[in-house]
């Protein structure tokens, strides 16, 4: 084989790494005694000298301007060794995600992209997020697209971990945390999600669950809690992206890329779903655009925490809500579309009068036109503990630290 051919192997396949690199190695020595002895001397220098390619750029950052989530992890070269470390980065109100690991945790890898709504098989996605008890840890032997009959319930103490894989779930149905709480996505790109008429799925426990119409969300939580979704890229699904409804609370999104999408995220479930007054969510290190038009997100009733994102324009509006919630808007970069609407914020009201709503913009950014209308009083703090508390970045800063925002792979 060309030496040139093998050193583009090592460049374009890191499954053939060790393979070529060994191979090389062996040539060395011939090499060196035929007329070419110079390349092939040069060329053994790179191939002992380049990177190994499951650490590549996308993963390990040397850099000082990285994100505190993404600083957790992405500097250990060793991730793959101890990929529990990950429930140790989050914060926002989801806090640690230290009930997801330790004693006890099972792994399991998915080999098979395979979906079988009520009869899953080993190996599949769905047999991980259903049909094993207890804490587990979901990983991927390789890149996949997995097409889902129905929509597939995640259950508690269940971490999704795409990293290492290309991991799509497209085309059909998609994700859904119903009545479950310390649960992690991470590292999937979730597309072309459509609505599913009802149907019986496998659900936690192994207990078959009957579910009724099913919009077409990315991602739907439903009386859920302690969810940290991170680094997941989201579009162009029927429906919404995100949804966080009916009483779920202490979320954190984070590091995601939502893009080509009429609405995008929706925390509350309607205006008369009073549980949702309990709601509190995190949305940090996101990049929201190109192609959004509104909901980055649209709050219900309870608080939002919406920190250090990036917005590429909107269309209607950027930050929205109904029925009397409470936001702070901390240290985002707001970019104004060219035309039209310039204004970040949109109110709808029910029950009375909106400008005593506590909409509160604390050093955000606003660039080619952008605007922030403030209303209320008395300040919309969140209160973190600390597990959940972090340090706010600068806005100036979030072009490069959401630059790697949406899976890695």
């Amino acid at each position: 084989m060309p030496l040139h051919l093998l050193l583009f192997i090592v460049n374009q396949h890191y499954i053939l790494y060790y393979y070529v690199k060994h191979k090389i190695l062996e040539m060395a020595p011939q090499c060196i005694n035929s007329i070419s002895s110079r390349l092939a001397l040069v060329l053994l220098i790179v191939i002992l000298f380049v990177p190994n390619p499951t650490l590549s750029k996308k993963t390990i950052v040397h850099g000082l301007n990285i994100n505190v989530i993404d600083r957790c992890w992405r500097r250990n070269q060793d991730w793959r060794r101890n990929r529990q470390q990950l429930a140790t980065c989050s914060v926002g109100f989801a806090g640690k995600m230290s009930n997801n690991i330790g004693r006890d945790l099972k792994n399991y890898e998915v080999t098979d992209p395979s979906d079988n709504a009520v009869d899953p098989k080993p190996g599949t996605l769905r047999y991980g997020t259903t049909m094993i008890q207890g804490k587990v840890w979901i990983t991927f032997q390789r890149d996949m697209t997995i097409r889902l009959q129905k929509p597939l319930l995640i259950s508690s103490f269940t971490a999704i971990d795409g990293r290492g894989a290309t991991v799509n779930i497209a085309d059909n149905a998609c994700l859904m945390i119903f009545k479950a709480s310390n649960i992690i996505i991470h590292g999937l790109r979730i597309h072309h999600c459509k609505a599913q008429a009802p149907s019986s799925v496998m659900g936690p426990n192994a207990k078959i669950v009957q579910l009724g119409q099913v919009d077409g969300d990315a991602i739907r939580l439903v009386t859920a809690s302690k969810v940290w979704i991170d680094h997941n890229t989201l579009y162009s699904c029927q429906d919404g992206l995100l949804d966080v409804t009916r009483g779920s609370t202490d979320v954190t999104i984070s590091n995601n890329w939502f893009r080509n999408q009429d609405k995008v995220m929706l925390l509350g479930h309607d205006d008369g779903y009073l549980r949702d007054k309990n709601m509190k969510v995190t949305v940090m290190y996101n990049h929201f655009g190109p192609n959004c038009n509104q909901r980055m997100p649209r709050i219900r009733h309870g608080y939002a925490h919406v920190v250090n994102n990036l917005y590429l324009g909107w269309t209607q509006y950027a930050i929205g809500g109904s029925m009397t919630p409470s936001v702070k808007s901390e240290a985002n970069l707001f970019i104004a579309p060219k035309s039209g609407n310039k204004e970040v914020t949109w109110r709808r009201d029910s029950t009375g009068n909106k400008n005593s709503w506590r909409f509160y913009s604390v050093r955000d950014v606003f660039e080619n036109g952008a605007s922030f209308i403030q209303t209320g009083k008395g300040g919309a703090k969140p209160h973190y503990n600390r597990q959940q508390l972090f340090k706010v970045a600068d806005a100036k800063s979030l072009r490069s630290l959401t630059r790697s925002a949406g899976a890695l792979w």
